[in-house]
């Protein structure tokens, strides 16, 4: 028995559309998980029943697919607005700054400097730092 063309319309038997609604979305469930595998590309796929309740996949993670896909249309509306586009690199520049404050404070860290306000949590954590990097850089030696 083959398969046979339907109507794409509304079906109004309801236990014959959540059969319909629970097959459909694992099919295309399925073609997103091959289509991120066989093309190694990111995907994300959200579904709502008309209970409300939320299906998703995402290919690594739909956060991820989420964040990117804010980050990309933020970018393509700074195009548009040249106020918006300033409010970006002005909170892009602020998130930079910090990061590179963490990144020295680490460092000064790292190399003994800044050491008296650390708890000893922080202390046996930048030790545990260090013996991994001497053990990284002995590895790379031999």
């Amino acid at each position: 028995m083959g398969k046979r063309k339907i109507a794409i319309e509304r079906i109004d038997d309801i236990p014959n559309r959540q059969v319909t609604f629970s097959k459909r979305r694992s099919g295309l469930v399925k073609k997103a998980r091959e289509l991120a595998i066989l093309c190694d590309v990111q995907v994300g796929v959200i579904v709502f029943s008309s209970t409300d309740k939320l299906y998703e996949y995402g290919s690594p993670s739909m956060k991820s697919i989420i964040e990117r896909y804010n980050k990309n249309t933020e970018e393509h509306h700074l195009v548009m607005n040249p106020a918006i586009e300033a409010k970006f690199w002005q909170r892009e520049a602020t998130v930079l700054r910090q990061e590179l404050q963490q990144l020295q404070e680490l460092h000064r860290q790292l190399t003994g400097e800044q050491l008296s306000g650390l708890g000893i949590n922080e202390v046996n954590n930048l030790e545990n730092q260090l013996e991994m990097s001497l053990k990284r850089v002995q590895i790379r030696k031999v």
